[in-house]
């Protein structure tokens, strides 16, 4: 079993920075390979960011390559999305998810959940 909770959410105007957390409970974390997704308002979630359980390898969407960057520590237990030059069809919220296939981009690949948060940004 793996708890994820998220941070770092907030508003921001275009073209700036924002660094999302997610910290992790369970003694394997490195075991998974692990997700940011997010959902827009009358949309589907959609994948983001992942990264695979050594952090040796990352992969993002198209609408988000060269601005969004991904990372994790092992040791803490943590996954950060660094967002960067955001645009306001950015905003939505934010999930930080946990999976056991590397690469995965689907959410129907993934087992664990956070609750969310809120990135919102203003043009």
């Amino acid at each position: 079993q793996v708890q994820l909770v998220e941070s770092g959410g907030g508003l921001v105007q275009a073209g700036g920075s924002l660094r999302l957390s997610c910290t992790a409970s369970g003694r394997t974390f490195g075991n998974y390979a692990m997700g940011w997704f997010r959902q827009a308002p009358g949309k589907e979630r959609e994948f983001v960011s992942g990264i695979i359980g050594s952090g040796g390898s990352t992969y993002h969407a198209d609408s988000v390559k060269g601005r969004f960057a991904i990372s994790r520590d092992n040791a803490k237990k943590t996954v950060d999305l660094q967002m960067n030059g955001l645009k306001p069809e950015d905003t939505a919220v934010y999930y930080c998810a946990a999976g056991l296939r590397a690469g995965a981009r689907s959410s129907y690949e993934y087992l664990y959940w956070g609750q969310g948060t809120q990135v919102t940004v203003s043009s």
